[in-house]
């Protein structure tokens, strides 16, 4: 398992992901076995994690290429990777099992915005529904449940917080942040890759009830970053079991989710750590998702 890859000359240690600079046009990402949960990383880590978040990006990479660029080159495991960098020094002291779970990718110029769609009713959108009958400022009907899908997938975009929580930035907002053309592009693409990733799950029994995607600007044009479509930051319903009205049967983590707010905790640093139940459950769940989406097995 790896929480920390501890190699040298890090450029970026994120909630879950840790990145180092190959050379001046591309970078490793490594997809480690931490775990976030209401943006605040956890004490104990979850086996496999991060080869399924790391394979399960790469396939989506490739599924969506067509929609939007991305910023994928090659899993850092490929066997023709010392034929494409040659002996890199980073790549060279590498171990095997950092290669396992992580990228080779493009380097690009961020968007400090996290582009969420949501088709169902659930998580924060529930919660604010409950409070003020709306979602992302937006009224609803009165009479929908937990679960209810919207009439059409909802854009609903929050800041890039580094620490602490995100916080939902309205539309203008984001045109002010980015401009109106880009602001646009961000919605349109977010809702496309939606749509056609909730296509291809429904047909292997999963719902996607919501996602966040993450872009960058390479050369003037917006491309997919990060990761893409993961339990991490996908919900993924089990179709079988879906009912509206409950907390649905699921592949993603919102076992720990449910696990942490039975436990009362406050939402805030220091996190409490997880049971091994609660871990081995979240190992199997991920790695499900994967061998349902991908038809592949870690």
């Amino acid at each position: 398992m790896i929480i920390d890859t501890n190699m040298p000359d890090i450029l970026h240690k994120g909630k879950v992901r840790d990145t180092y600079a190959v050379n001046d046009e591309t970078l490793l990402m490594v997809a480690t076995d931490r775990i976030s949960a209401f943006d605040v990383v956890l004490p104990t880590g979850i086996p496999q994690k991060g080869q399924v978040l790391n394979r399960i990006s790469a396939f989506w990479f490739e599924e969506t290429k067509d929609i939007v660029p991305n910023h994928f080159l090659c899993l850092a495991d490929s066997p023709d990777l010392k034929s494409n960098y040659g002996d890199n020094p980073l790549l060279a002291t590498m171990s095997s099992e950092v290669a396992g779970q992580a990228m080779i990718v493009k380097k690009a110029e961020r968007i400090d915005i996290e582009c969420i769609v949501r088709g169902y009713i659930t998580g924060q959108a529930w919660l604010e529904y409950q409070r003020n009958g709306t979602v992302w400022g937006l009224s609803m009907p009165s009479d929908m449940l937990e679960g209810t899908p919207f009439p059409e997938p909802l854009f609903t975009p929050t800041n890039k917080a580094e620490e602490g929580h995100d916080v939902n930035i309205t539309q203008a907002q984001v045109e002010d942040l980015v401009g109106k053309e880009i602001a646009n592009e961000l919605e349109s693409i977010s809702k496309q890759v939606y749509s056609f990733a909730d296509q291809h799950a429904r047909q292997r029994g999963i719902i996607l009830a919501d996602t966040k995607l993450e872009f960058g600007i390479l050369d003037g044009n917006i491309i997919l970053i990060d990761e893409l479509l993961t339990p991490d930051s996908s919900r993924f319903w089990n179709a079988e079991g879906y009912s509206p009205g409950k907390s649905q049967p699921n592949y993603d983590k919102q076992f720990i989710r449910d696990y942490l707010s039975n436990q009362g905790w406050n939402q805030e640093p220091p996190a409490p750590a997880l049971p091994d139940d609660v871990v081995l459950k979240t190992t199997e769940r991920y790695s499900e998702a994967y061998k349902l989406l991908t038809g592949e097995t870690i």
